[in-house]
């Protein structure tokens, strides 16, 4: 770890798309930056049904199987349970530089919106809130009602991006895997993070 490498929460949430939180993982822990990973209960559900994946429920051994498949250790990556009161990303004293949420749920979306802070993500969201730094979420839902819509202008003045999930196609993406990295790179870029996915327009 040097200078150059960032330490970013990413919670991946039960909205449809999990695919894109696990890329963007992948791309966080192989460029070297710190992860604290969070997976609630229901993106655990949708793993299983949107992947050949097997994440198991307990932290302590997807950290464990996590750490393997990617070849890090446990100052790379932190496993966080929704509970995880004591973490430090539960603190404004962290060394956090940003968050993603991605996907995000509405109802991830809206929890943060009105600072509900009933578990470690949405706590973990407001306090990047409150210390100014960088919240980014990737809403995977259509259409949106006019609830949604308001939850996203209200945490967009506040500072947040919404980065919603619609990847573009003048790249001619080939397979699914070129659809996901279209939109991880599109969230790399929006944390200041290196990335070879995808070239910047016109180049």
């Amino acid at each position: 770890m040097n200078s150059n490498n960032k330490t970013i929460i990413l919670a991946i949430t039960g909205a449809s798309g999990v695919q894109y939180g696990i890329r963007l993982l992948e791309q966080l822990l192989t460029h070297k930056h710190k992860v604290y990973l969070l997976v609630t209960r229901a993106a655990h559900v949708v793993i299983s049904m949107e992947t050949e994946l097997s994440w198991p429920a307990n932290n302590h051994e997807l950290h464990d199987q996590l750490c393997k498949r990617y070849g890090v250790d446990d100052k790379q990556l932190k496993v966080c349970g929704e509970s995880e009161w004591a973490s430090p990303i539960a603190s404004g004293s962290s060394s956090v530089d940003a968050m993603v949420v991605c996907p995000c749920s509405m109802g991830t979306l809206s929890s943060i919106a009105v600072g509900a802070s009933a578990n470690l993500l949405e706590r973990a969201a407001d306090v990047v809130l409150k210390e100014r730094k960088n919240l980014i979420l990737v809403p995977r839902e259509t259409p949106f009602s006019d609830i949604h819509l308001e939850n996203m202008l209200k945490l967009s003045r506040m500072g947040a991006v919404m980065l919603s999930a619609n990847p573009g196609f003048y790249n001619k993406p080939q397979t699914v895997e070129d659809i996901v990295d279209f939109m991880v790179a599109r969230v790399l870029d929006h944390l200041g993070v290196k990335q070879d996915l995808l070239p910047r327009w016109g180049e």
